[in-house]
């Protein structure tokens, strides 16, 4: 890693990382591995043979590659007293709008309980410090306001995905307040723990099911018109590395000062990225060199939000964190990662990208 911008904070400190098979977890992981972190990965297996975490090797470069369950408690209590992490960031979730009407008991099962499982592990371990637990910008209620949402709007969902990400906000806010509480650090706890919502994250590696980036790059591989679902729904586009470096850098300030930056935050694009699901393809085509969009939109599917954006005024003033990409620059990274996969050492043009990012 030739630059780091967390001035060697994570050089040897315990840190789990809960979803590291996933496209976020995966990303989050090289960082921290090249940071010198012992990272301790727990998740469910990776869900095809081309996602980033298979390709990039990450499993074999870490300090432990565990597969578990985070909807198994007790499994969760075993491998914390194992390793036990200094810094816990919990990504594991189930993560698909679609898939969640399919599926609705599960996704509560894994956001809603697998978040209380890692809280518990956490109260269970003495040495955890700080617990940054990621959810999503889906959490709040969405009523499509043409401005952004803040932190202490109120938590909900249409569907079950959403509803299941704001039920584990209030979780963690209770979990916060109960167990957790700032006025009892150094007294009754030692713990710090955070929530994070980010926007719609796209980057190399990611080939999950009803995302419009990996629909695309699918559809080109295999010759296609790439069917656009949902061509006007807006959203706050961001590059993996964006939200991750907030997440990474929110850490760090919640190591050195636990009761001031243990709440929750957003980790959004500036204005410019929020653009509609049929521009955002149109760019990936651009830089990509080939594509051909269709509108393939249905009246009668499945509700999904058409508006959402989130402030982060907050991030910019008390962290200090603003995003280093707007759309253009997002997407032609996106597309690079997509075009050299194949014949290159994903590894390396990770760490290539989070390198471009950071200067």
């Amino acid at each position: 890693m030739q630059a780091d911008i967390f001035n060697g904070f994570y050089c040897g400190k315990r840190v789990l990382v809960t979803g590291h098979t996933g496209f976020k977890g995966s990303w989050l992981a090289i960082w921290l591995n090249e940071l010198g972190a012992e990272v301790v990965g727990v998740s469910l297996s990776p869900n095809t043979e081309k996602d980033n975490f298979i390709l990039s090797g990450v499993g074999k470069r870490i300090k432990a590659d565990i597969r578990a369950d985070i909807r198994n408690r007790e499994k969760m209590k075993e491998i914390f007293s194992a390793y036990r992490p200094e810094i816990v960031f919990h990504l594991a979730a189930q993560p698909l709008v679609r898939l969640s009407y399919e599926m609705p008991a599960e996704t509560y099962e894994t956001n809603v309980l697998g978040t209380i499982n890692i809280m518990e592990a956490m109260r269970s371990v003495d040495g955890v410090k700080v617990g940054v637990m990621i959810t999503t910008d889906k959490c709040y209620e969405n009523r499509e306001h043409i401005w952004g949402y803040r932190e202490d709007e109120p938590m909900g969902g249409y569907d079950p995905y959403s509803s299941s990400k704001g039920a584990a906000e209030i979780a963690i806010s209770s979990w916060r307040r109960s167990f957790f509480n700032p006025a009892d650090y150094g007294v009754k706890h030692h713990v710090s723990i955070a929530s994070v919502r980010a926007g719609n994250v796209i980057g190399g590696g990611d080939w999950a099911k009803d995302r419009i980036i990996p629909d695309c790059i699918r559809a080109i591989e295999s010759s296609r018109p790439i069917a656009i679902r949902n061509p006007k729904a807006i959203r706050p586009w961001q590059h993996v590395l964006e939200p991750l470096g907030g997440y990474m850098l929110l850490a760090c300030k919640m190591w050195d000062e636990p009761c001031k930056y243990c709440d929750g935050w957003n980790f959004g694009p500036r204005a410019e990225s929020i653009v509609n699901v049929w521009d955002v393809a149109t760019k990936l085509i651009q830089n990509y060199g080939m594509g051909e969009l269709t509108d393939m939109s249905d009246p009668n599917a499945l509700h999904e939000a058409k508006l959402l954006m989130l402030d982060i005024s907050k991030a910019h003033f008390k962290l200090g964190w603003e995003p280093r990409m707007n759309i253009d620059l997002c997407m032609a990274m996106v597309a690079d990662w997509y075009k050299r996969y194949r014949t290159e050492d994903v590894y390396k043009l990770c760490i290539e990208q989070i390198n471009k990012y950071v200067r």
